[in-house]
């Protein structure tokens, strides 16, 4: 069975680096807020050109902290997309804000920037684009809504680290951009992880203190905390994986992209995604197809040791715990109905041998020259 994703290939490969990085970490005595994470933060701000960041314990907890350093109180309502994993929608509620799902572009699946307007009211505070699949949203249109009506933009960027948007990063466009390192991602750790971008030294200060209890380290008058704050500390040995890690990120996009370029060139009778021609750089974090017969190619798939994933199944709004978020009447988020039928995922990361993706390809297209 060739599998959706694996990190046992690339352990394997890496095992005795790995091993020595967490060694020296266990050896340090020190797994919390130490000169590990100080290195990451810096790693990471370099690599993505951006002017402060730090990091937290996932990429729920990025957007979640984001919206409170925006001043987000119970009330207030925060766009984003109905085509989104199920934490962006947590951290806008665990805020105390109310989710105002818009819909996507059947094109990519990716906000329609176009209809977000349709949906801001007083109550509005903020935009949250998704950069889903390693694509990138249309971020400078989003920037120059959000700008307009005076709201905040937190990217979501948890599965494009490393993608470009007009030659610079995504996460780098709005107030806030927020990473996350779950094993599956593009920069992916062996645990939790996540990192929040910001432009202001008063934002990083604000959000260095609630990442842990509100607590000021620094006060005169000792332990105490002095505003509300969370436990979203990241430790040592995931920040120890990441650091190493890091140092072939570019090499491991390259590698997912030419992955990429390979299932274009050769899959027949399948439809692809389209990203916009200012995604200058597609990290492919996912390779996304679609067809109206989906389920039944990916059981036959399956037979032939294939395996697949849909992201997503089901929009958010039509989840039972979503659904008193539209309208049961509403049309208006029916892209992402259809869309979400269609979808379904290829493997793609880059230890993923050329033999494995032959195998792909071969067992595909017998599919699909059967069912055309």
């Amino acid at each position: 069975m060739i599998k959706f994703f694996t990190f046992d290939k690339e352990y394997k490969i890496s095992k005795k680096k790995i091993l020595y990085e967490i060694d020296k970490v266990l050896k340090s005595g020190q797994v919390f807020f130490g000169q590990e994470i100080l290195k990451l933060e810096i790693n990471l701000n370099r690599y993505l050109n951006s002017k402060y960041g730090l990091t937290v314990k996932s990429g729920t907890d990025a957007i979640y902290l984001a919206l409170k350093a925006c001043g987000i109180k119970d009330g207030d309502e925060v766009i984003t997309s109905s085509l989104t994993a199920i934490p962006t929608i947590s951290a806008i509620i665990n805020a105390g804000a109310k989710p105002r799902l818009v819909d996507i572009n059947l094109d990519n699946g990716l906000i329609d920037e176009n209809k977000i307007e349709n949906f801001i009211n007083k109550n509005t505070k903020a935009i949250i684009p998704v950069h889903l699949y390693g694509s990138s949203s249309e971020i400078t249109k989003i920037c120059k809504i959000a700008k307009k009506h005076n709201l905040k933009v937190i990217e979501d960027c948890a599965q494009s680290f490393g993608s470009k948007y007009k030659n610079k990063f995504t996460g780098t466009y709005g107030d806030f951009g927020c990473f996350s390192f779950y094993p599956t991602k593009v920069l992916g750790t062996y645990g939790d992880g996540g990192f929040i971008v910001t432009k202001k030294k008063t934002d990083l200060k604000k959000l260095k203190l609630m990442r842990f209890y509100g607590i000021d380290s620094k006060s005169k008058n000792g332990y105490q905390s002095i505003l509300d704050g969370t436990n979203s500390r990241m430790d040592h040995i995931q920040a120890a994986i990441l650091n190493f890690k890091l140092k072939s990120i570019n090499k491991d996009i390259k590698k997912r992209q030419l992955i990429a370029e390979y299932y274009y060139k050769n899959l027949v009778n399948i439809s692809f995604l389209k990203y916009n021609k200012f995604n200058t750089s597609h990290s492919f974090h996912l390779f996304v197809v679609k067809h109206k017969k989906r389920n039944l190619i990916q059981k036959l798939l399956k037979e032939k040791k294939v395996e697949t994933l849909i992201h997503y199944q089901n929009p958010i709004h039509k989840m039972k715990n979503y659904r008193k978020l539209v309208c049961n009447f509403c049309n208006c988020l029916k892209n992402s109905e259809n869309f979400s039928k269609e979808i379904f995922s290829l493997p793609l990361y880059p230890s993923l041998k050329l033999r494995d993706q032959k195998k792909i390809v071969k067992s595909l297209n017998e599919i699909m020259e059967k069912l055309n």
